[in-house]
C-alpha cells in the first residue's frame, strides 16, 4: 500500500501533466468542426479528472484520520533512518516477489493528442442523425409531447421551432402538471445538447445568472406571462383542517373529511402532541394554513423558472435553432430521391473536410472559392460582378451576390417556399419581383384580368427533362404521343 506522502506526490504530478496536456490540446489547430469539438470534449475530460484529484488531495491534506502526521512524525523523528532503510527493505522486497511487474509511466497517456479515426467516430455516437454533428437541434420527440397536450395550439414542426421560447402567449390557466412535464423534457433536452456542443460552457453560473434575474422580476410581478397576482382574502380558517394540513373551498366536503379514517387517525396525533405542550390555537392555525397556500404556489413558481433556463438556453442555442429552421424548410421541398442524394453528398463532404490538412488559404478580400478551393482572381470577382447584392423580401431578405446567382433563385427552394407560404404560384409572370407587396398586388391583378374561361389545364405548367416547360394539355399530348 502506498504511503500518504506517496499518494500525495503522484496526484500533484498527474494535475501538473494534465494542465500541460490542456495547453498541448489548445496548441493544436482543429481544421473542422468536428475536430474542434473532440478538442473541447478532451479539455473538458482533464478538467473533470484535475476536480476529482484536487478533491482527493484536500482530503488527504485535511488528514482528519491522523494518518499523514503519523507519518511525517516517523520521517523527521529520532529514528528517520532506521524509517528510511525499513522503507527501503520493503520496496526490495516487493520488487524481488514480482521481479517482471509490468509499469506503465503516466505521461504515455498524454503523449498523442492528436485526434485520431476512433476518437472521432466515438464523438459522432455523441449525436443523433437529425442533429448531424451538433448542427442542428433535434426536438421531435419534444415536439410530439407539445402535440399531446390539447389545451395548446396545434403547429407543425417548423412553426414550433419557431414559437417554442414564446411562453407569455399561453394562458396560465392552461399551464398543468402535462404542461410542466413538457417542460422539463425540453429544458433537459436542450441543456444536454448545450453540454455536447459546447462541454467547456459553465452550465452552473447560466443557471446562476439566470436565477438572479428570475428572482427578481418574480418579486416585482414584471415576468412575461407570471403578471404578480393581485392579493386577495385568505380562505377561511373554518375550513381549513389543522390536523391533514389540507384547506377546503366547500363545507359538504370539509365536513365528509372529518368523518375519515385518515383524519381521525391525524386528529388524534394531534391532540396528543398538545397534550404533551403544543398549542392549538387560531394563531397556529393561521400559520399552517399560509404555509399551505404558499406550497400550493410553489409549483407556478418552478414552472416559470423552466420556462426562463429554456429561454436562456435558446438565447445561447440561437445560432443552431435558426440553422434548424433553415435545414427543415429546405428538407421540406426536397423530393425523397434528392433528400437520399443529399445525404450521400453530405457524407462525401465530411469524408473530404475531415481529410483535409491543407493550410489555412489567405483570402483578405473575402473572394469566393474557386474549384480549387483557392480565391478566384479579383477581375474574374468584378466581370461577374459578385460585388453585387441583391435582396429578396419573399426569401426573408436573404442577400445573393452576383446577377446570375439572383436570377437563378427564382427556380430554388427558397423563393418557391417563400410564394408558397404567400398563396401564389411561383410561374414566369413573377420573375424580378423581390417584393412581398409587388407580387400580391401583381397576382390580385393576374386573378382580376384572367378570362372566365379560363381552363385549369392551360394555367398549369409542366416541365420535361431538357428544362422546356409546357402547359398540362400540350405536355400530356407530347407525352402520349412519346415525343417527350
Amino acid at each position: 500500500m502506498d504511503s500518504v506522502l506517496d499518494t500525495q506526490r503522484r496526484l500533484h504530478e498527474e494535475i501538473d501533466r494534465l494542465e500541460q496536456a490542456i495547453v498541448d490540446q489548445f496548441m493544436l489547430n482543429p481544421k473542422t468542426h468536428k475536430e474542434r469539438l473532440l478538442q473541447e470534449h478532451t479539455v473538458d475530460g482533464y478538467l473533470d479528472r484535475i476536480s476529482a484529484r484536487s478533491k482527493d488531495l484536500q482530503v488527504l491534506y485535511k488528514d482528519e484520520d491522523g494518518s499523514r502526521k503519523k507519518e511525517m512524525d516517523a520521517i523527521s523523528g529520532a529514528n528517520e533512518f532506521g524509517e528510511f532503510y525499513n522503507r527501503l527493505k520493503k520496496v526490495k522486497d516487493h520488487h524481488r516477489k514480482y521481479p517482471n511487474e509490468a509499469v506503465e509511466p503516466m505521461e504515455l497517456e498524454f503523449m498523442d493528442q492528436q485526434p485520431t479515426e476512433a476518437k472521432l467516430d466515438a464523438l459522432d455516437d455523441m449525436f443523433s442523425g437529425e442533429e448531424a454533428g451538433g448542427r442542428y437541434l433535434d426536438l421531435h420527440e419534444v415536439h410530439e409531447q407539445y402535440m399531446n397536450l390539447t389545451s395548446l395550439k396545434r403547429t407543425n414542426y417548423l412553426g414550433y421551432l419557431s414559437e417554442f421560447t414564446l411562453f407569455d402567449e399561453i394562458p396560465r390557466k392552461e399551464k398543468d402538471a402535462e404542461y410542466q412535464k413538457y417542460l422539463d423534457s425540453l429544458c433537459k433536452y436542450l441543456e444536454g445538447f448545450l453540454k455536447r456542443i459546447k462541454p467547456l460552457s459553465n452550465i452552473g453560473e447560466i443557471k446562476d445568472d439566470a436565477r438572479t434575474e428570475f428572482d427578481k422580476k418574480w418579486e416585482e410581478g414584471t415576468l412575461p406571462g407570471w403578471p404578480k397576482l393581485e392579493k386577495v382574502d385568505a380562505p377561511p380558517t373554518d375550513l381549513f383542517c389543522i390536523a391533514c394540513k389540507k384547506q377546503y373551498a366547500k363545507e359538504t366536503v370539509y365536513n365528509a373529511h372529518l368523518t375519515s379514517k385518515k383524519h381521525i387517525k391525524a386528529a388524534t396525533q394531534l391532540a396528543n402532541g398538545q397534550a404533551n405542550g403544543g398549542s392549538g390555537d387560531t394563531g397556529d392555525i393561521e400559520e399552517a394554513q399560509s404555509k399551505v397556500l404558499a406550497e400550493k404556489a410553489k409549483p407556478e413558481q418552478d414552472m416559470a423558472w423552466t420556462e426562463v433556463l429554456i429561454q436562456k438556453y435558446a438565447d445561447i442555442l440561437k445560432q443552431q435553432i435558426d440553422d434548424t429552421k433553415e435545414n427543415v424548410e429546405r428538407r421540406q421541398t426536397l423530393t425523397g430521391r434528392e433528400r437520399d442524394l443529399e445525404l450521400e453528398t453530405e457524407q462525401v463532404d465530411l469524408d473530404e473536410s475531415d481529410s483535409d490538412d491543407e493550410e489555412k488559404v489567405y483570402n483578405p478580400l473575402k473572394l469566393p472559392l474557386g474549384w480549387d478551393g483557392k480565391p478566384i482572381p479579383y477581375w474574374l470577382y468584378k466581370l461577374h460582378g459578385l460585388g453585387v447584392e441583391y435582396s429578396c423580401e419573399i426569401c426573408g431578405n436573404f442577400t445573393y451576390k452576383g446577377r446570375k446567382a439572383f436570377d437563378k433563385h427564382f427556380q430554388e427552394w427558397r423563393h418557391a417556399h417563400g410564394m408558397r407560404c404567400l398563396g401564389i404560384p411561383n410561374t414566369r409572370q413573377f420573375h424580378e419581383i423581390t417584393g412581398i407587396e409587388d407580387a400580391l398586388a401583381l397576382w390580385k391583378r393576374i386573378k382580376g384580368t384572367k378570362p372566365e374561361g379560363t381552363k385549369k389545364d392551360q394555367i398549369e405548367e409542366f416541365e420535361d427533362t431538357e428544362g422546356n416547360v409546357f402547359n398540362k394539355k400540350t405536355y400530356e399530348d407530347l407525352k402520349r404521343q412519346g415525343l417527350i
